[in-house]
């Protein structure tokens, strides 16, 4: 594991595997703290930061993730994108208005800092409840993370042990790829296991446009459109990268150009 990331040795007869995430030491001695008496769960790692998570997650396959919000470098909504949603996560943060987020995408719970024993007890009991079958399972992470008409600003890809954060600003085109898409920047391209659709939802219309089925194009990369055939068109990049556009993302694209010179 990377520096920073405590493993702790799992113990026979123990059976459910926890990782605890916060980049504050105190509150991650809390969470110890409280989960000492409970010997039906083992704390396999200890992390200071969102890249070691999606690392110490990766290796260790924990069944719960007691999971900080607001970290540097990786946030917890992003880190739970990285590392799927097939555990139960319970977020903790001292901050009340990442609640919605965190039940728009089903966590088991959320713990606002600072939290008393019997709170933290009555988390327990629906992780429990969840790993138990008992509770509904997450849904797919994709846009349900952010709030109504707030859009990403960076994308985070995890590329085996490797995590890419890409601001959108930086993200020249998405070009759709069965059940991935691939980020084109800067000469790169990064798959991420997600649909375009959902992908599209998630970014500014006002920066980023369907133009085809298949692919989603930085408006302030596009330098010029071109007739590529009697009814076909292409856009052309900064980079000179050329990409299809269907009839419908022409109609799009012009109309988009005709609101933006009006404005």
């Amino acid at each position: 594991m990377t520096a920073g990331v405590t493993i702790f040795p799992i113990k026979d007869g123990q059976k459910i595997r926890a990782v605890v995430v916060d980049d504050e030491e105190l509150a991650r001695k809390v969470l110890l703290e409280f989960l000492a008496s409970h010997r039906e769960i083992t704390v396999v790692a200890e992390c200071a930061n969102g890249f070691e998570a999606v690392k110490a997650v990766g290796e260790l396959q924990p069944d719960l993730v007691f999971l900080d919000i607001q970290m540097p470098k990786l946030d917890g909504f992003e880190v739970l994108e990285l590392i799927g949603t097939d555990r139960a996560v319970v977020f903790v943060t001292a901050y009340d208005e990442y609640a919605l987020k965190a039940f728009e995408i089903h966590a088991v719970d959320y713990l606002l800092k600072p939290f008393a024993l019997e709170r933290f007890e009555t988390a327990l009991q629906r992780v429990k409840q969840r790993l138990g079958g008992k509770l509904p399972a997450p849904v797919e992470l994709s846009a349900s993370a952010r709030q109504p008409a707030q859009f990403l600003e960076r994308l985070v890809v995890k590329d085996g042990s490797r995590v890419y954060v890409i601001p959108t600003a930086k993200l020249d085109y998405a070009e759709a790829q069965d059940d991935y898409v691939a980020l084109c920047t800067e000469g790169k391209k990064h798959l991420k296991q997600q649909t375009i659709s959902s992908l599209e939802a998630a970014l500014d219309p006002q920066q980023f446009l369907r133009i085809h089925r298949s692919y989603i194009v930085n408006l302030e990369k596009v330098t010029k459109i071109e007739p590529y055939s009697k009814d076909n068109h292409v856009v052309v990049l900064a980079n000179g990268t050329q990409l299809p556009v269907s009839r419908t993302g022409y109609a799009r694209l012009r109309a988009f150009l005709d609101q933006r010179g009006r404005g």
